[in-house]
């Protein structure tokens, strides 16, 4: 029997997507939710798990290739490690007790008990949490790092675990007092909104452990066989079998994957990947490995700084050589979020009028005005005052005497906006993005320095919410 992976719908506006990298190649044995795959579509880049159990018979997509939503990817094939077939196989002995049954006359083989996968617990017993909406364009998120472990006592609104998406990282709060009887999303694992995390039961509920691929069980003492013709399987006391993950072979760290979360994490703390030992499945490099390799990354960074300093002689008789940036003379392709900027800041040549006007103005009155003030308004408002907010406060009340300019057209429609929402651009290492203050013209100087310095450095530590990057008049 065969399986089709299909490309997933990522998000309501998403109607095609990339294949970037392909995790499994044919004749590999792989485990259900087990990562086969990355696409990339114009606004997330995910993995895409196996949906069953088997061995990837044939991939039919290749890499850098754009297919539709719901085209065919590859096919799986059940295999010797797939789930058990519904057709008799040879016997296997588990060491659970079976109820006796009355033999019909005809002889049979012996009567098998296939193991069942671990069930999920259920939502009576316990408040489930799944992954929220984190913003009208975010369809799914990455479970980063658990904050709590299966059994902890947790209180509502405790930090439970953190996510990121691709334009925000955040903790997810608990919804509920109680244990954490169940965790059922793996690090570095990618679901949909609504998907369920972990579930919290009541003080005191018993524990369960994070679910893992089923396995054969140990054999116990041979039972005697009974002849009957071929039945269902008997139905055995529920017990709880001892369940471990599955066995995969460990990979170098240059053939190990790494998500572009944990990429982006060891760039900021100038981690060598190469250098890192991975604890996940199949030696795969998690956010905690990066952290913990980021005390010697940071110490052998300075040691190479202040090497060159301390060995610098007084006086020399010729120019250092100038440092020549790695990128010089290569080629690499663009993030998903830098392809967007890019396409988004050409789409604005043809929806916006381009208009450039220059003025010449005299603002020493404004730069005499700030040198006397900036001590006291740093001490009252909390911020530093730049000349940025004067000339946001002067936008806004030129946009109030002249609403032509704070207007959109809609077909036939021209829309004078009655309120002034100003975008404020902030360099990042991930692009160029545009936070918007809300009402800005109804903010005085201190509450337009308060939001320009708040919104500025929630965007540079990717802290800025999905909505607060749209919306501007």
């Amino acid at each position: 029997m065969t399986f089709s992976v299909t490309m997933p719908a990522l998000g309501e506006s998403v109607t095609e997507g990339t294949v970037t990298r392909w995790l499994k190649k044919e004749g590999d044995v792989i485990a259900v939710d087990e990562p086969l795959l990355e696409v990339s579509t114009d606004k997330v880049d995910t993995e895409i798990p196996s949906p069953v159990a088997g061995v990837l018979q044939k991939i039919i997509v290749a890499v850098d290739s754009t297919v539709a939503v719901g085209a065919e990817l590859a096919v799986i094939a059940d295999g010797a490690t797939a789930s058990a077939p519904s057709a008799p196989v040879a016997p296997v002995e588990i060491p659970v007790a079976v109820a006796p049954v009355t033999p019909p006359p005809a002889p049979v083989a012996p009567v098998v008990a296939t193991p069942a996968a671990p069930a999920a617990v259920a939502s009576s017993s316990g408040t489930i949490v799944t992954m929220p909406a984190l913003g009208e364009s975010v369809t799914e998120g990455t479970v980063t790092r658990w904050l709590k472990n299966v059994g902890d006592q947790v209180t509502v609104d405790e930090a439970l675990l953190e996510v990121s998406t691709d334009k925000v990282d955040t903790e997810i709060p608990s919804p509920a007092t109680g244990t954490l009887v169940s965790i059922d999303v793996a690090v570095d694992s990618t679901v949909p909104v609504g998907a369920r995390l972990a579930v919290i039961g009541g003080s005191g509920a018993p524990a369960t452990p994070v679910v893992a691929a089923p396995v054969t069980p140990p054999p116990a003492a041979p039972v005697a066989p009974v002849v009957a013709a071929p039945v269902a399987p008997v139905v055995a006391a529920p017990v709880a079998p001892v369940v471990a993950a599955p066995v995969v072979s460990r990979v170098s760290n240059d053939d190990a994957y790494v998500t572009p979360i944990v990429r982006k994490f060891a760039a900021e703390n100038n981690v060598d990947l190469s250098k890192v030992k991975g604890t996940g499945i199949g030696g795969r490099i998690r956010k905690e490995d990066v952290l913990a390799a980021a005390p010697v990354a940071a110490s052998a960074f300075q040691t190479s700084q202040s090497a060159p300093a301390a060995q610098a002689p007084v006086a020399t008789q010729s120019a250092a050589p100038v440092a020549v940036s790695p990128l010089r003379g290569t080629t690499v392709t663009m993030s998903r979020l830098r392809k967007v900027i890019a396409e988004r800041m050409l789409e604005s040549l043809h929806v916006s009028a381009q208009l450039t006007t220059v003025i010449e103005v005299d603002v020493t009155a404004i730069a005499r005005l700030r040198d006397r003030a900036k001590a006291s308004f740093e001490a009252r408002e909390g911020t530093k005052l730049s000349f940025l907010p004067f000339f946001a406060v002067a936008v806004c009340e030129a946009l109030k005497q002249h609403p032509v300019l704070n207007a959109s057209v809609n077909g036939d429609q021209i829309t004078y906006h009655g309120a002034e929402h100003l975008g404020i651009a902030v360099d990042t290492e991930r692009g160029l993005l545009v936070p918007v203050i809300r009402d800005a013209g109804d903010l005085n100087m201190g509450g337009v320095a308060r939001k320009i310095a708040d919104v500025a450095a929630r965007t540079r530590d990717n802290k800025i919410s999905p909505d607060e990057l749209g919306g501007g008049t």
